[in-house]
């Protein structure tokens, strides 16, 4: 379940919410970084949990289809049915192109073509 793409994107989250934000006050940081590091924090813990249940078969990074099935769902979740639900909540198509854009950043690094390693490092030598 750990990769870079969840460590990195939880560090950068608690250091927006605990230090930047308080900081600087910048409207990109309050409203949207969140967003955007929603795939790459909260979907590797997901597949991980699915996998656990015996729901997903392999442990790999999340496919396309899953990226896209959860976003479409979160934005369904956060953006239409949390206002209705949450006094003082908004829905915010930006948000949802935040969660496509950081759900499109992580799907090209969990399919980047990592380098061949050598037959003796596969072997262990």
């Amino acid at each position: 379940m750990w990769d870079s793409v969840f460590g990195i994107g939880c560090a950068i989250y608690l250091l927006n919410r605990w230090v930047l934000v308080p900081l600087t006050g910048n409207p990109f940081l309050i409203n949207w970084l969140g967003d955007l590091l929603l795939v790459p924090c909260a979907l590797p813990l997901q597949v991980a949990i699915y996998h656990a249940l015996g729901l997903r078969r392999r442990s790999c990074p999340p496919t396309g289809f899953e990226i896209l099935a959860h976003v479409a769902f979160w934005s369904v979740l956060f953006e239409v049915v949390g206002p209705r639900v949450l006094a003082g909540a908004t829905g915010d198509p930006l948000d949802v192109a935040a969660y496509a854009a950081g759900g499109a950043a992580a799907h090209l690094w969990w399919r980047r073509k990592l380098p061949a390693r050598s037959m003796s490092a596969a072997e262990g030598r």
